[in-house]
C-alpha cells in the first residue's frame, strides 16, 4: 500500500487515461451456505451467488501503479545512502561473497548474482561492465570495452573481475549492514551497503523510471573527498562534474545538478603545426570517437561544415585528425565544429535518489553533505562495535587470568555434576568480582570450563598482563576517537585520498565559453542561383540561373516580389520566388541593409517612393511593402550596404496632354529611412514610363 501511495504522488493523472466505462466484467462468487431463519440476505440473487462488478480500467490502473512503484524503487533510481541501484548492489555483494583475492570469470559472477537479482543475465552483465569501466569498485581483467571508441566488452566467459582494495575498504562491513531476504527467500542480501564515501557522486547514475528520470553526473574523486572534509568542518563547498572522457565543461548553469540546470561540454581541439589539420584529443561525455567522427562527416555532407578528410586513430587515447580545405581558417573551422557537430553538447542533469523508500530531488551539495554525515555515523557505529568487542575481550581475559592464577580450576576436579562445577567456579570467583568492569554472567562461567588444559599449563602471567594492557590501550584510543568523531572522520577521508587518489586528478577542464552563433560560423560551401524567367532560386538552380551570392545551408534568402511583397525563407536546393522578382539576396540579420523602392500603388494609383530597412522578420511569412492594393507594381528597387550611400534616379513619366515636365529627379539621401511597413511618399499621380538611375560623380570619373 505504501508503494501505491508513493507512485500516485509521482505519476500525473494524465498518465492514467481513463477509458470510457463500457460493459463491466461480471464474475460469479461461490454460493454461500443457506441463511438461518429470520436472517436477512445482504444482496445477491435468488437461487444464485452474489455478483461482483469489476471494472477493467480500475484493474489496469492498480497494476500500472504497482509496476511504476517497482521500477522507481527497485530498478531505475539509486539509493541515497550507498549510491547504488539494486542490480549494482547485488553484483558487489556477490563479488564480496566470491572474494578470495583472485580474479573470477564474469560468467560465474553473473550466475552467482542471479540468486539475488531475478531479471536475467543480460542486465547483470551490462551493469557489471558499466561498473568495471568506471575503474573504482571493480578491478577488471581482459577486454572490457573502450569508453573512447565505444567498443563493447568481450563475452562474459572471456573476461574476469574482482573487487578493488578501495571497494573492500569502503563498501563492506557485515556488522553494520541491514539485511533482507532475497526474492525467493533462500538467501539474504543487503538492503544497502555501508558505503563510507560519496560513491553516487563519484560514479554518477542514469536511469529512466515511470514518470521520472535520474541523471547524476560523475565528479572528481579527490574533489569529493576535499568537499566532504569541508562539510565536516562546516566550510562552504563547490563541486562540479568531471568526466572520464575529459574535454571542457561550462558549469555556469549547473544548478547543483537539479532539474532545469545544464552543462555544456566540448571536445578538446588542438591546432597542429600544420595549419590545415585540427586534432581532437578529448571527446564530450556521452559520445565516442567513432560516433563523433560519423557526426562530423554527416555535417560535412549536409554542407554545414567544410573538411577535406578525417582520420580516427583512437586507441588508448582519443586522436581524430580533421583535415581542412585550402583557404579555410582553423579558428573558423573550430567554431563551426562546435556549432554544427557533437564537438559541443548540452547535458541536462536531474538529481533524483531514493530516500526512505521515496524518490527525492536533492542537489549535489545536499547529497555530499548526507554522504559525509552518513560516513561519520557509520564510523561511529564501527567504533562502538569495536569498543564493545574490546571490552568483552578485556573482561574475559581478566576473568581467565583470575581463573588460572588463583587456581580456581582445581576446585572443580572433585565435582561430579555440571551444577556443582558451575557453583564451585562461582564460589571461587566471588572474592575477585570487584576487579572486573562488568557483571559476570553464566555464559562467562561456561566459557571458563572450555579452556583447554594445555593453555592452563602454558599460562604466562606476564604475557597475560601485556595482553590486557594492550587491550586497555586500544580501548582508550577507541574512546578518544569516539569523543573526537569529526577529527577521526576527517583523518579517515585524508587516508582514503592518500591511498587511492594519487592518479585521480581532474580530467575535464572547467572553462567558460560563449554561445556559438551557427549562422556566423557557417562555411559558405554553396552558391545561390536565380532563374528569374521561371521564378526559382536555390543552390540547385545552376544550369538555368545566374549567380546571386555565396552562401551556406544555414543562411536565409530574402525575396522582394514585383507585387510589393517581401518574404524570408531558408536557403534550399530549389524554391519558387515568383517570376522576375525585384530583388533576391542572402539575408543576414546581424548585417542589415537599406533598400530604395519606387512602386505604383494599385493599377491606377499614384507612384510612391520609400527608403527602409528590414530587421525582425518571421521566416516564411509574406509581408506587404505597400497598401496591398490589387495591381501594385514595383517600378524600381535597389539595395545598399550603408545608410549614407547616396543614390539619385530620374523618374520618366508617360506623355500626356498638358504635361509640362516629364522627368522628376529623386535623391534618396533626402528620404528618411523608415520601417518596411511604411507606405512611402507620393511622387506623382501620373503614369510612370520608366526610372533611370543617374550616375554619381565617382562613376563619371
Amino acid at each position: 500500500m505504501a508503494k501505491k501511495k508513493i507512485a500516485r504522488k509521482i505519476i500525473k493523472k494524465k498518465v492514467l487515461r481513463k477509458v470510457p466505462r463500457k460493459k463491466p466484467v461480471r464474475r460469479k462468487v461461490a454460493k454461500k451456505p443457506p441463511l438461518a431463519t429470520g436472517q436477512a440476505a445482504a444482496g445477491g440473487h435468488e437461487g444464485g451467488g452474489k455478483v461482483e462488478v469489476v471494472h477493467v480500467d480500475d484493474m489496469y490502473a492498480d497494476w500500472f501503479i504497482d509496476y511504476a512503484s517497482y521500477v522507481i524503487l527497485e530498478r531505475a533510481v539509486p539509493n541515497v545512502h550507498d549510491g547504488l541501484k539494486p542490480v549494482q548492489r547485488r553484483i558487489l555483494y556477490a563479488l564480496k561473497e566470491k572474494d578470495d583475492g583472485r580474479y573470477h570469470k564474469v560468467a560465474n559472477l553473473v550466475g552467482h548474482t542471479m540468486q539475488y537479482h531475478p531479471h536475467g543475465d543480460a542486465s547483470i552483465g551490462d551493469a557489471m561492465v558499466g561498473l568495471g569501466q568506471k575503474n573504482l569498485l571493480i578491478d577488471p581483467q581482459g577486454n572490457w570495452g573502450n569508453i573512447f571508441t565505444g567498443d563493447k566488452a568481450a563475452a562474459s566467459r572471456y573476461i574476469e573481475a574482482r573487487l578493488t582494495k578501495f571497494a573492500l575498504e569502503v563498501a563492506f562491513n557485515a556488522k553494520t549492514t541491514e539485511w533482507a531476504s532475497s526474492y525467493d527467500g533462500r538467501n539474504r542480501e543487503p538492503v544497502t551497503l555501508p558505503v563510507k564515501f560519496p560513491l553516487l557522486l563519484a560514479q554518477g547514475a542514469e536511469g529512466i523510471a515511470v514518470g521520472l528520470a535520474c541523471k547524476i553526473l560523475p565528479h572528481n574523486f579527490n574533489e569529493l573527498i576535499d568537499a566532504c572534509i569541508n562539510t565536516l568542518r562546516k566550510k562552504p563547498i563547490e563541486i562540479y562534474p568531471d568526466f572520464p572522457t575529459g574535454g571542457l565543461i561550462d558549469v555556469s548553469e549547473y544548478n547543483l545538478g537539479l532539474r532545469g540546470g545544464r552543462v555544456r561540454v566540448r571536445a578538446r581541439i588542438e591546432r597542429t603545426k600544420t595549419k590545415r589539420v585540427l586534432r581532437i584529443t578529448e571527446v564530450p561525455f556521452g559520445t565516442t570517437a567513432g560516433a563523433l567522427m560519423d557526426n562530423i562527416v554527416a555535417a560535412n555532407d549536409k554542407g554545414k561544415i567544410k573538411i577535406s578528410r578525417i582520420e580516427d586513430i583512437t586507441a588508448e587515447k582519443v586522436e581524430i585528425n580533421v583535415h581542412l580545405p585550402v583557404g579555410l581558417e582553423p579558428d573558423t573551422a573550430v567554431e563551426a565544429l562546435y556549432a554544427f557537430t557533437d564537438c559541443e553538447m548540452s547535458i541536462s542533469p536531474n538529481s533524483c535518489v531514493i530516500e526512505d523508500k521515496k524518490p527525492r530531488f536533492l542537489g549535489v551539495d545536499e547529497l555530499l553533505k548526507r554522504s559525509a554525515l552518513h560516513t561519520k555515523d557509520l564510523l561511529k557505529w564501527e567504533l562502538e562495535i569495536k569498543l564493545g568487542e574490546l571490552q568483552d575481550k578485556w573482561h574475559f581475559s581478566s576473568l581467565e587470568r583470575i581463573f588460572i592464577e588463583k587456581r580456581i580450576y582445581r576446585r572443580i576436579e572433585e565435582c561430579s555434576t555440571w551444577e556443582s562445577v558451575i557453583l564451585e567456579i562461582w564460589a571461587g570467583l566471588k572474592p575477585f568480582l570487584k576487579l572486573l568492569r562488568r557483571e559476570v554472567i553464566d555464559e562467562d562461567i561456561v566459557r571458563l570450563t572450555e579452556i583447554k588444559i594445555k593453555r592452563i599449563s602454558k599460562f604466562d602471567a606476564l604475557k597475560a598482563d601485556e595482553l590486557i594492557l594492550g587491550i586497555e590501550d586500544q580501548m582508550a584510543e577507541t574512546g578518544k576517537s569516539l569523543k573526537g568523531l569529526t577529527r577521526y572522520t576527517v583523518r579517515y577521508f585524508k587516508n582514503l585520498k592518500e591511498k587511492y587518489g594519487r592518479d585521480r586528478g581532474r580530467k575535464t577542464e572547467i572553462a567558460s565559453f560563449g554561445k556559438v552563433i551557427a549562422r556566423s560560423v557557417a562555411v559558405a560551401t554553396e552558391t545561390l542561383y536565380l532563374n528569374a524567367r521561371d521564378g526559382f532560386a536555390g543552390f540547385g538552380v545552376k544550369r538555368e540561373g545566374t549567380i546571386v551570392d555565396k552562401c551556406s545551408r544555414m543562411d536565409d534568402v530574402i525575396v522582394f516580389g514585383r507585387e510589393g511583397t517581401m518574404k524570408v525563407s531558408k536557403v534550399a536546393e530549389k524554391t519558387y520566388v515568383g517570376k522576375n522578382p525585384a530583388h533576391v539576396a542572402i539575408f543576414r540579420k546581424e548585417d542589415p541593409r537599406f533598400y530604395c523602392m519606387i512602386y505604383r500603388d494599385g493599377r491606377d494609383g499614384p507612384a510612391r517612393v520609400k527608403r527602409f530597412s528590414v530587421k525582425g522578420v518571421t521566416r516564411d511569412k509574406m509581408y506587404e511593402l505597400s497598401k496591398g492594393s490589387s495591381g501594385t507594381r514595383v517600378i524600381y528597387f535597389s539595395a545598399h550596404d550603408a545608410e549614407d550611400d547616396t543614390l539619385s534616379v530620374t523618374v520618366v513619366l508617360k506623355a500626356a496632354p498638358r504635361l509640362r515636365t516629364r522627368e522628376i529627379e529623386i535623391d534618396f539621401a533626402d528620404i528618411a529611412i523608415k520601417g518596411r511597413a511604411s507606405q512611402g511618399s507620393i511622387i506623382t499621380r501620373h503614369k510612370v514610363e520608366k526610372v533611370v538611375r543617374r550616375k554619381s560623380q565617382m562613376e563619371l570619373l
